[in-house]
């Protein structure tokens, strides 16, 4: 991805690390540091990209990752990933280049959906910034590439061969492999004002919700993309971001819905796992490597509906992050969401989405947060906006069911959340398996830590041994309770 080689420590390693060496995530970081208003540490590391940072590298790269992570930084970079897309049959680019030599010989032609499909966003501003059209016009030759060869019913596998266009692996979804396609059309169509975008992402959203939504509404499956037979029983931590766009998309009952899934995950886990199944209620890939997309969705419907319960949920993740992951030099990633072990790693995408999203969430005064323009954040987390100048007159186009333009203006709510008191919310609970502990929290004493400010009535099983009962201050208590 980027991240480079652990000099310090060869052997902490896994299979992107040595794809890059470019200064990851001190670019990735960098509007971040805008936007925290840190102008000092902005110029300071703007010096530093400018003096330290070089893409005339004899190393191998991820199309992909280099895209929504650095492309918007640089004319010289874009060109040099130009080599996956030359060589492709189908148009649909080789997921990796050199940055020197470009197209590595035996390079795999095998390439995810989101891979290939989210370059729209990076690769149009840069044309539109440089008046270097190809850029935009192998982004639009990819999408096309991809969506020429969905399934009769609308759907797009997960893994695709660049040079023959068959799928390799034909499971659709909205997570892993998937996710960012979706994201890309409607925010494409949102920045650039192009309804193709628009008429691609109805024409998919339609599919997952009569295909990959399971009965109950709540969450989406793994199926077969050409009968939409269940594939899988698990969901990933990546497909948390699809609540985020289904309020781009003004869909917020359903976005409501999909984000109270991974609410109740958190909650159980105090993370959310890289894949948890939703049929033993187990986690199956344990590890959490600090992903941004939960709070990523929590941020906008905070946004659309200003519901203070989402405030509590950004207020949950920070607490827990700093409780679990905080280490000497950042946060480090969760290796076991049951032991809580770390990773000495901190993927970029900690500082550029995931602390990014905490602090606009919880900073409601920030400007981002009353633009009214046609800004999108990228999949990385990066404000893309555009003159009016650049866009393209909206044309009318027919609404389909399940697709709207804008959101509805924000409720007015009370201080009390809605969200709260949702009549659905134990079921939620027990889609995921969690048995949510009420009870407060008692120090030593039996003083309340965490006082409740409702009465109501409990049976509370008191378990004090008899050495216990003998400690002077535990009599007194036990006195006083009881006669």
């Amino acid at each position: 991805s980027g991240r480079g080689r652990d000099k310090a420590n060869p052997d902490n390693i896994n299979v992107n690390d040595v794809l890059g060496d470019y200064s990851l995530t001190l670019i990735d970081s960098l509007d971040t540091l805008a936007l925290l208003g840190d102008q000092k540490g902005f110029e300071k590391a703007v010096d530093l990209v400018i003096k330290s940072v070089d893409f005339d590298l004899d190393s191998k790269i991820q199309l992909f990752e280099v895209n929504i992570r650095v492309l918007d930084l640089a004319y010289d970079l874009g060109i040099r990933l130009l080599p996956a897309f030359q060589f492709s049959r189908t148009r649909i680019p080789y997921p990796r280049v050199n940055l020197r030599y470009g197209f590595p010989k035996g390079e795999t032609s095998e390439t995810c959906t989101a891979g290939a499909g989210s370059l729209m966003l990076e690769f149009g501003v840069l044309s539109k910034l440089t008046n270097d059209s190809r850029f935009d016009e192998i982004a639009r030759t990819a999408i096309h590439g991809l969506w020429n060869r969905r399934s009769k019913i609308n759907l797009l596998g997960n893994v695709i061969d660049v040079e023959s266009g068959k799928w390799i692996h034909p499971t659709a979804s909205t997570g892993a492999g998937v996710d960012s396609f979706f994201e890309y059309m409607i925010k494409s169509y949102v920045l650039f004002g192009d309804t193709e975008f628009m008429h691609i992402y109805q024409q998919a959203y339609k599919a997952i919700m009569e295909q990959v939504l399971d009965k109950s509404g709540y969450f989406y499956l793994n199926v077969n993309m050409y009968n939409g037979e269940l594939a899988a029983t698990w969901i990933d931590s990546l497909s948390a971001y699809f609540a985020g766009v289904q309020v781009l998309a003004g869909d917020l009952e359903n976005a409501i819905k999909s984000h109270l899934v991974f609410y109740n995950i958190w909650r159980k886990y105090h993370a959310i796992p890289e894949r948890f199944d939703l049929n033993s209620k187990k986690p199956v890939v344990m590890h959490y490597p600090l992903r941004p997309e939960f709070v990523e969705s929590t941020y906008f419907l905070y946004q659309a509906t200003k519901d203070p319960f989402y405030l509590e949920v950004g207020e949950m993740v920070l607490t827990d992050l700093e409780k679990y992951t905080r280490v000497k030099c950042g946060f480090a990633s969760v290796k076991n969401v049951i032991s809580m072990t770390l990773e000495d790693r901190m993927e970029s995408f900690m500082l550029s989405e995931t602390l990014k999203y905490l602090f606009l969430l919880f900073d409601t005064d920030h400007p981002v947060n009353s633009l009214d323009s046609n800004f999108v954040f990228t999949t990385e987390g990066h404000i893309l906006l555009l003159p009016t100048s650049f866009v393209n007159a909206p044309l009318s186009h027919k609404k389909s069911k399940y697709s709207f333009y804008t959101c509805p203006n924000p409720m007015k709510l009370p201080l009390i959340s809605s969200t709260h008191f949702r009549p659905d919310a134990e079921f939620v609970r027990s889609i995921i398996g969690y048995i949510p502990n009420e009870l407060p929290t008692v120090e030593e004493m039996g003083w309340c830590l965490d006082p409740r400010l409702t009465s109501e009535r409990r049976k509370v099983k008191i378990g004090l041994d008899m050495e216990s009962r003998r400690e002077p201050r535990i009599r007194k208590l036990w006195k006083w309770l009881f006669n």
